[in-house]
């Protein structure tokens, strides 16, 4: 089956790219890497903003964490690299905006983790990192970052 009708089957339809903040390129590849700078969460076009622990919950923050993998796949797509290359989810940071005794960072990252697992099965299975910082640009809740190991064209 071809991840566009895995999406599909999903119910998920991917956002549009966002375009960078500052200057830096969404989506550079190198040999079969593909590194994906770090993306915000936008749900149904609004930015998610706020602190864990603070005025964000947990739900939400995992949410968010959701949309910044949808985003990751749309930064491919929107590079013309095909979600049929993906040979692996190599690597996620997740970076989450939090009160410096919130401790549930991990479970913040499962939002992207998870989203990473239904739609490729066992390739999106990754390494990752997940850390609490204490502002994150435009405010953002989380922001994610990765390394996708793809096929040649």
């Amino acid at each position: 089956m071809s991840i566009n009708a895995r999406l599909n089957e999903l119910g998920i339809t991917l956002p549009k790219a966002a375009a960078p903040v500052a200057s830096y390129m969404p989506v550079v590849v190198h040999g079969d890497l593909a590194y994906v700078s770090g993306q915000l969460p936008f749900v149904d076009g609004n930015l998610v903003t706020g602190r864990l622990g603070e005025d964000v919950n947990l739900d939400r923050g995992i949410a968010a964490a959701r949309a910044c993998g949808l985003m990751i796949l749309a930064q491919l797509v929107e590079a013309q690299i095909s979600l049929d290359r993906v040979q692996r989810i190599v690597k996620l940071g997740a970076f989450v905006n939090s009160v410096p005794n919130f401790t549930d960072q991990p479970k913040v990252a499962n939002g992207t983790s998870d989203l990473m697992a239904e739609v490729f099965g066992d390739i999106g299975r990754h390494a990752r990192s997940a850390v609490g910082v204490p502002v994150l640009p435009l405010n953002a809740a989380v922001e994610v970052d990765a390394i996708i190991a793809v096929s040649s064209a």
